[in-house]
């Protein structure tokens, strides 16, 4: 993995975390200290693709990018792009799982969980405010998309339509099949 570093116009890629860090010594605005260094080199060994910026003042950054770019000329042609990896495909294998399995039909009980947006009246101000508010209910549903539904439909009818309600396919809606209705 080699490591691309801009501030201004001076920039440079590298193979190492050293070359790196003495890249940065050589610009004297940036103040290299021990902090700093811990937290180049933990971002070098971690996981993570995005490029990291780091502040040197008020509105001033250096950034560092982790590319698989051999040269410059690669790097600045796009050549190196990032191959998807396992893990991503895994994350959206995961994701188109929990939406056909908000859609599977199967008639019973389901208990749904729902954060969203409530707007409340503050008494002492006359005003409203947006407060996170969790909600639990169970239900009898057709499916989990049937029992989010459910649920939105009996709050809406309960909570000022300000309110903001969040996707069914979103991480704010969790549910659970209980089993059947007899």
């Amino acid at each position: 993995m080699n490591l691309y570093l801009r501030y201004f116009d001076n920039e440079t890629l590298v193979h190492s975390v050293d070359e790196a860090l003495d890249f940065l010594r050589s610009i004297p605005e940036i103040g290299l200290d021990a902090d700093l260094e811990a937290d180049i080199r933990e971002y070098v060994a971690s996981d993570v693709f995005y490029p990291k910026r780091y502040k040197v003042r008020p509105r001033i950054y250096f950034i560092v990018i982790k590319t698989t770019a051999e040269t410059m000329l690669d790097f600045k042609q796009k050549k190196a792009l990032r191959p998807v990896t396992a893990a991503v495909n895994e994350r959206k294998e995961m994701m188109a799982g929990a939406v056909t399995r908000l859609s599977e039909q199967r008639e019973g009980w389901y208990e749904g969980a729902l954060d969203f947006k409530r707007v409340v009246l503050i008494p002492a101000t006359g005003k409203h405010e947006y407060r996170d508010t969790h909600f639990v209910a169970r239900c009898k549903a057709l499916s989990g998309q049937d029992c989010y539904n459910r649920i939105v439909e009996h709050l809406r009818t309960r909570v000022d339509s300000r309110s903001q309600f969040p996707s069914a396919k979103g991480k704010n809606f969790r549910f659970k099949y209980l089993g059947m209705w007899k």
